[in-house]
């Protein structure tokens, strides 16, 4: 593979393409007319305009990103996260152009793809998984009847769902009818498909998932759990590994589950399967990633793999150079996402211009992203600013070095999580590492991020005032009090 064109734009496209120039590959890079002079097209070898802004005109026109592809000489179509990265019939037109598709098969992301097929899938191997029913439901009786008979509250998910879209938690009966209703629009409205099935809501869950590599020789390992719990609207803005909660044995199990769900669909490159986890620690299988994750940065932290790298190679027929044995946990790694979003008011995107972009430094943090000072927050893509990541020893020293790198990250014209961040890492449920998935709703208010941050200005304030009194006292003349010296004088 001598020429990889990178699907995609951003952070992740500059991350993958540092590993690409790495191994010695060739990077082309394609973007919307608004990404122009955007990192990652700047550093890529090549570079080409998909369209406008809209990512409809742009980044998800896979027959226009091939096309270009084929015309470039390109060996392989890496597609990061997001947009086509999950799309199976972008990766068989890929594959049918005789372009290696960096990624899973085509097969084995339509499997994965769907929840209920998914579901179907990992019976064979008795992961355990969430008492419901495992197919499509349509009729509202019988649907009222299943859940009845599951018991209240359930869980009302899309199949083809995702980012907590098409999902609806029904806590009484009378509820019901209304929430499948919701759920059903919203699942089409979404992914054009309103298939819906139902199954018990796990109070208290904990998301826990786990990262696999899988080459095309049958060697399945798995990189160890992450910790996925806080999350604003289904979705994580903190991650972390390994998780505070799990036990050697129960990463073991767990680890076993995630290699033999990959086992069931054929898997090769990374992924992610994802696993609901109860109050008395046992887990339920989710669903499957057939990507590369946002949060894969914390993986390689603790376990020195180049996922990236690890995908290429495997897309290029090359056995994995490492065993589960080889794999070990080293220290601990936390990842902040760093968005353009207001957590004062309900987390809703900010737009505007990066008037100030100064990056933390220092040992054990990393950052992963695609913007520099002056550059525009658009409201056409995904609001994600950065990957922010602190590594130490232990989980202690991991969330201190996390504190200090939030302090240090200095952004400007935007509204950004960085507050949240801080008001994570030094709350006692993150600290005791007693939380769920419900975090926000129990724990925060934007009202609290008020209150710390005026105690702040109130303390600068007073720093300040103490340092011009201070100042004042060095620099203020002498009175001109009458000393026996004058009075001689006189």
């Amino acid at each position: 593979m001598k020429k990889i064109l990178v699907a995609n734009r951003g952070e992740i496209a500059l991350r993958i393409m540092r590993t690409v120039r790495k191994m010695g590959i060739q990077s082309v890079a394609v973007y919307s007319d608004i990404d122009r002079n955007s990192p990652h097209v700047l550093f890529a070898d090549e570079a080409v305009c998909l369209g406008a802004a809209p990512s409809s005109e742009s980044y998800l026109n896979g027959d226009k990103i091939i096309a270009f592809a084929k015309e470039l000489g390109v060996d392989g179509i890496h597609p990061g996260y997001g947009f086509l990265s999950e799309n199976a019939v972008f990766a068989q037109k890929v594959e049918d152009a005789g372009i290696i598709f960096i990624g899973p098969s085509p097969e084995a992301m339509r499997i994965m793809g769907s929840k209920l097929a998914a579901k179907e899938c990992v019976k064979k191997y008795n992961i355990p998984m969430v008492p419901g029913i495992d197919k499509a439901i349509e009729d509202i009786a019988l649907a009222k009847k299943t859940a009845k008979q599951i018991g209240y509250p359930i869980l009302i998910k899309a199949s083809a769902g995702g980012g907590g879209k098409g999902m609806r938690i029904v806590e009484k009966e009378a509820d019901f009818e209304e929430q499948m209703h919701r759920a059903v629009s919203e699942a089409t409205a979404s992914f054009g498909d309103g298939s819906v099935f139902i199954e018990k809501y796990v109070t208290s869950p904990r998301h826990i998932e786990v990262q696999v590599v899988a080459d095309k020789f049958g060697n399945i390992v798995h990189g160890f759990e992450r910790e996925c719990s806080i999350q604003r609207r289904h979705q994580k803005v903190v991650e972390e590994t390994p998780s505070a909660i799990i036990t050697p044995e129960l990463r073991e199990q767990i680890g076993d589950a995630a290699v033999m769900v990959a086992k069931s669909c054929n898997y090769t490159s990374t992924g992610t399967v994802e696993f609901l986890m109860d109050d008395q620690l046992k887990f339920y299988f989710l669903e499957m990633n057939t990507r590369l994750q946002v949060e894969h940065a914390v993986s390689e932290m603790v376990t020195g793999l180049d996922l990236v790298e690890e995908q290429i190679r495997i897309a290029r027929g090359e056995k994995l150079s490492f065993t589960q044995e080889d794999l070990v946990l080293n220290g601990h790694a936390i990842e902040l996402r760093v968005c353009a979003e207001d957590p004062l008011n309900n987390f809703l995107p900010s737009i505007g211009t990066l008037t100030k972009y100064i990056q933390p430094t220092g040992e054990g943090i990393r950052v992963d992203d695609g913007y520099e000072e002056g550059m525009s927050i658009s409201i056409y893509y995904d609001p994600l600013i950065a990957k922010l990541v602190a590594h130490g020893k232990t989980r202690t020293e991991a969330i201190q070095k996390m504190l200090q790198a939030i302090k240090d990250y200095k952004i400007e014209g935007v509204a950004t999580t960085l507050p949240f961040g801080t008001f994570v890492f030094e709350h006692e449920a993150f600290l005791s590492g007693n939380f769920d998935t419900h975090f926000v709703k129990n724990y925060y208010t934007p009202e609290k991020i008020k209150e710390k941050q005026k105690a702040n200005a109130e303390i600068a304030a007073m720093i300040a005032l103490k340092y011009w009194m201070d100042k004042q006292s060095i620099t203020q003349p002498a009175d001109h009090k009458t000393t026996s010296w004058k009075r001689r004088l006189a």
